[in-house]
């Protein structure tokens, strides 16, 4: 297959996510019902529902015009040659392959950044604000990109060295270790999570002697649950909303509580929705995913190692532009990793990730259904349905999503459908 078909192919793939991503989101502001549903009555009063219903359409068109920038931004990229000419760049700049790749997807990242920071911008300081969500200051969210920036510049680059290190020293079996090595990483974060990166951009307290310490450590004993630190997050930080989460794995199950969602919700109901989370663990939900990661993975980065070296993909990406570009050029004997085919590759994997994702988002709404059982036989369904119609009135939740954009991207089923499981 040539280059110039390839690249046909990868522009219709990018236009037919857009356009059925944007249909989708046509269909879930469409499925909005000015009547709440009958179980629901009395949730809202007519002005909060309505004001609901005004936060999604906001947030519908917002992402409308973000997603079409990115669409736009990386057509202009793909069909100028503009991803070549970045490749030529960096490989010009640095004679080291590693470099060339590391620079590359910097460069990449920063312009999608740029790209992205004005929609970022008025969602934090425009839609969040005007619903009473945002409580971030100017100064916080520049700090927070500055962070991130670090944090990801070191931890992306660190794994983009490796692969390309595995790849240049082991042509044969680098995409096995490379598995191998992003495994045992996502398995560190999962662990260290709550301990080392959240530190650094919240604040976080242990929780103080009283009836809500009492009321887990007791339910903790019952369930027999290896409970560790119960941590207070400064989410009001940020934003008015709440939520809470474990970190770590085995006997070092951190608590983190949301400072809102202790504000928000009753003793009894926050114990319900630890107990929804003790319910993944006892059912190894958090097992289940992570190997399922582990298989997604494995499968990915083997495709990945078909057409990693593909002189044709590299074509596609502009490379008949800039030819030196290529390795075939170049007259290496294939240890040289070019950032085009990477780039290529993914956007041509996109319809497989976009299946896997619809699996694994299903499976994910079948293990909540479990803990939510869970939360029911062992601490108390009214006070986890309680808990849940404060979340999602706080949250100004889409309470009647349309079906099908819940298969494509809710990992946890609507309001309604947890309702009906938890009372049926």
């Amino acid at each position: 297959m040539s280059g110039e078909t390839i690249k046909i192919i990868i522009v219709a793939i990018l236009t037919g996510e857009f356009v059925l991503e944007r249909a989708l989101s046509y269909l879930n502001i469409k499925a909005m019902s000015n009547k709440l549903p009958s179980k629901l009555e009395g949730l809202y009063d007519a002005a909060e529902y309505k004001k609901s219903q005004d936060y999604q359409a906001e947030k519908d068109r917002l992402g409308l015009y973000s997603s079409a920038a990115s669409y736009i931004l990386t057509m202009v990229l793909l069909l100028s040659g503009g991803y070549a000419w970045i490749d030529e760049f960096a490989r010009d700049s640095f004679s080291s392959n590693t470099m060339e790749v590391l620079v590359f997807f910097a460069i990449i990242a920063l312009i999608s950044d740029v790209i992205s920071i004005p929609f970022e911008l008025y969602n934090t300081f425009k839609i969040e604000e005007k619903f009473g969500f945002n409580k971030m200051t100017v100064s916080t969210f520049i700090m927070d990109k500055l962070k991130g920036y670090v944090l990801g510049g070191a931890i992306g680059g660190l794994l983009i060295w490796g692969f390309v290190s595995f790849y240049s020293n082991f042509p044969d079996t680098y995409w096995v270790i490379a598995w191998v090595v992003f495994m045992l990483f996502a398995l560190g974060a999962t662990m260290f999570y709550a301990n080392v990166i959240l530190p650094l951009f919240n604040k976080l307290t242990p929780l103080e002697e009283g009836e809500l310490l009492t009321a887990i450590n007791n339910y903790a004993q019952k369930v027999d649950f290896p409970l560790g630190k119960i941590m207070i997050m400064d989410g009001s930080k940020r934003s008015t909303k709440a939520n809470a989460f474990f970190s770590g794995l085995g006997g070092n199950k951190n608590i983190v509580l949301y400072d809102t969602l202790v504000e928000k919700l009753s003793t009894d109901e926050i114990v319900a929705v630890l107990a929804h989370e003790v319910g993944h663990y006892k059912r190894k939900h958090t097992l289940q995913m992570f190997l399922i990661t582990a298989v997604n993975m494995f499968v990915t980065l083997w495709l990945l190692s078909l057409f990693i070296d593909s002189k044709e993909l590299q074509i596609a990406m502009g490379a008949d532009t800039f030819a030196q570009a290529s390795s075939f050029f170049r007259g290496t004997t294939g240890s040289y990793l070019s950032p085009l085919n990477l780039v290529a590759f993914s956007m041509l994997y996109s319809p497989i990730s976009m299946i896997t994702g619809l699996v694994v988002n299903a499976f994910s709404r079948k293990n909540e259904f479990e803990a939510d059982a869970y939360a029911k036989d062992t601490s108390s369904s009214s006070s986890l349905i309680e808990a849940l119609k404060k979340l999602s009135v706080d949250s100004l939740s889409n309470l009647t999503p349309h079906e099908s954009y819940v298969k494509m991207h809710y990992s946890h089923p609507p309001l309604l459908k947890r309702m009906e499981a938890m009372e049926g």
